[in-house]
């Protein structure tokens, strides 16, 4: 008998970078990070893509190891099949837990995607064929209670709808995203500046008639005044705008 999905992850573990990746990830607990670098994740990602163990790895959830999870999100990023893709997608991004946490957690709702890692490795490329109804979830994620749900809408707004999808309206869905959440507002930052980098007659008025939170827009300003894609003189400009 083979070796099981988990077993070939800690066969190829390094505990030096284990420490590193922990350290990067501070709201996962260390001991789940079994220290598996991204190059060996995607190819063994391509190498037991379709394998019957594969398809029973990603029914198991939760996983234990946080590597499990990105192994999880590289999988399903690979899928070719957009509905397949799309339910085990929303099935991955936040379900009720199953027996073996349900005594811990009291039958509370257990996300699976804990952590931005996770969540910003997680792109499938069969979506960019499917426009209409991505969008479709796009505008029901980014409403999402669930910080990394909501966080993955506006990945997948910046990734699929800034270049020749765009419309100007679609700001709005990243504008009006109001979680606390740290990583849900560096999320809609990290959307603006980019916005402002390719559509910028359209994105720069968020900033000129202050419709971003203050966190959220001083950090647009900060990340788009970081990119080499801002000319000088828009940086000038940004700078202008950064409120106090």
């Amino acid at each position: 008998m083979g070796m099981s999905v988990q077993e070939r992850l800690f066969a190829l573990k390094d505990e030096d970078f284990a420490r590193f990746q922990s350290a990067l990830i501070p709201n996962i607990p260390k001991e789940t990070v079994v220290g598996v670098r991204m190059p060996m994740i995607r190819k063994l990602a391509k190498e037991i893509a379709g394998e019957a163990e594969t398809q029973a790895f990603l029914t198991e959830l939760p996983h234990a190891y946080y590597d499990e999870n990105v192994l999880h999100s590289v999988l399903l990023s690979r899928m070719k099949d957009y509905g397949a893709c799309m339910e085990a997608v929303e099935a991955f991004l936040a379900k009720i837990g199953r027996s073996r946490y349900r005594e811990m957690l009291r039958l509370r709702f257990l996300t699976y995607v804990d952590n931005w890692a996770v969540c910003d490795c997680l792109s499938p490329k069969v979506f960019a064929k499917h426009k209409p109804e991505l969008m479709e979830k796009i505008r029901k994620w980014v409403k999402a209670e669930h910080v990394y749900t909501c966080r993955f809408g506006l990945e997948m707004l910046m990734t699929h709808f800034l270049d020749a999808d765009f419309k100007p309206e679609y700001l709005d869905l990243a504008a009006d995203m109001r979680l606390e959440d740290y990583y849900a507002k560096m999320m809609a930052a990290w959307f603006f500046a980019t916005a402002l980098a390719k559509q910028w007659d359209a994105a720069v008025t968020y900033l000129e008639t202050r419709r971003l939170e203050p966190w959220a827009h001083n950090k647009t300003i900060q990340k788009a005044r970081e990119s080499y894609r801002i000319s000088t003189e828009q940086k000038a400009y940004l700078r202008t705008l950064k409120r106090s």
